[in-house]
């Protein structure tokens, strides 16, 4: 299973990521969470946003640029590293557009441990606030121990709030069980099999920047989700 620093950066014993405690206590106000269903869809090529390489849909900024139009950072994630978004569309430009940026700030965590690099260009650019600052943090104690991934996240049944022009929440579930740490020197492999901490409930807060671009700004998890559990 993926590490985590949960609830301190500095021990690797259960999967992935929930943000420290300090962050999780920052989670999104208004937003309401929706039980994340077992039966979510199954995946298809217009839900996938794996690797981050397109824009996603189109959304107008307040300064009448697109965000489309804004030059993204190209996030390629590893060959043996693979995120799947089910559900991811729900046919409303606008929260589409949210749910595409949402998709790209969890991306660009996995891209910046790939790489190594905890002040990686791409999580800055999708990310800002206590959201960023817990995200470094978090990068640099996976690095740090030497670790990053390896298998396959599946990312299901998103809630989208679009509260106004410049803010929105998305709550949704991760499921980390085909997923797994891997060693950065000797590129092992740990495949310690899947358990209830393998199921995370997100939940975000994002603001829209002057380019056009939302950004996560806020996040808190919570590991072993019942709600997300399959």
């Amino acid at each position: 299973m993926l590490s985590t620093g949960h609830p301190n950066h500095g021990e690797f014993t259960v999967k992935r990521r929930p943000l420290p405690a300090a962050l999780a206590l920052a989670a999104v106000t208004a937003l309401v969470l929706t039980a994340c269903s077992s039966e979510a869809e199954n995946s298809d090529d217009n839900d996938k946003i794996a690797g981050a390489d397109s824009a996603g849909p189109t959304a107008t900024a307040s300064s009448g640029r697109t965000a489309a139009a804004v030059a993204r950072p190209t996030m390629t994630l590893p060959d043996d590293v693979k995120e799947v978004f089910s559900g991811w569309r729900t046919g409303d430009a606008a929260k589409d557009a949210v749910l595409t940026d949402a998709g790209h700030a969890q991306t660009a965590v996995t891209y910046a441990v790939a790489q190594g690099d905890p002040k990686s260009p791409a999580l800055a650019f999708y990310q800002s606030g206590t959201a960023l600052a817990g995200s470094q943090d978090w990068v640099k104690g996976i690095v740090d121990a030497d670790l990053t991934y390896s298998g396959t996240v599946s990312y299901f049944a998103p809630d989208v709030s679009v509260f106004d022009k410049g803010t929105a929440g998305v709550a949704y579930c991760a499921d980390e069980s085909k997923a797994y740490n891997k060693n950065r020197k000797t590129q092992k492999v740990d495949r310690t099999p899947p358990s209830e901490q393998s199921y995370v409930l997100y939940s975000t807060r994002l603001e829209k920047s002057s380019d056009g671009v939302w950004q996560t700004t806020k996040l808190a998890s919570e590991r072993g989700s019942k709600k997300c559990a399959r």
